[in-house]
């Protein structure tokens, strides 16, 4: 699975979970920074992504246009990207099922 992290989370969150995660990436890695979040999501969806945000936007989007592609909704307020890596790291299994469920679209984590 491959996770699309959004540009209101640290570029460094990447090389914290590409153990768990391969060929993840952040959009600043892509050139997607300041970009319309509708070229973010058919980026997603056309490379196999699930984009992870704490962006209500994307939550808004994918509740309007279901998936592809799957969305991860971040709702931690300010945290430290420690405790990002940490939510990621730890909900893996759950992530996993999430993935490979064919009905849902959006995983909401907190």
């Amino acid at each position: 699975m491959r996770l699309l992290l959004d540009e209101n989370l640290s570029d460094g969150i990447v090389r914290r979970i590409i153990d768990l995660y391969p060929d993840s990436a952040h959009v600043k890695t892509l050139a997607l920074t300041n970009t319309d979040d509708s070229i973010i999501w058919e980026y997603a969806h056309a490379n196999n992504f699930v984009i992870v945000s704490k962006d209500s936007d994307f939550h808004q989007r994918s509740l309007l246009y279901g998936h592809p592609p799957k969305f991860i909704y971040l709702r931690i307020g300010n945290s430290p990207t420690s405790k990002i890596v940490q939510i990621l790291r730890d909900n893996f299994d759950i992530i996993i099922q999430f993935w490979n469920s064919e009905v849902e679209s959006i995983l909401v984590l907190a």
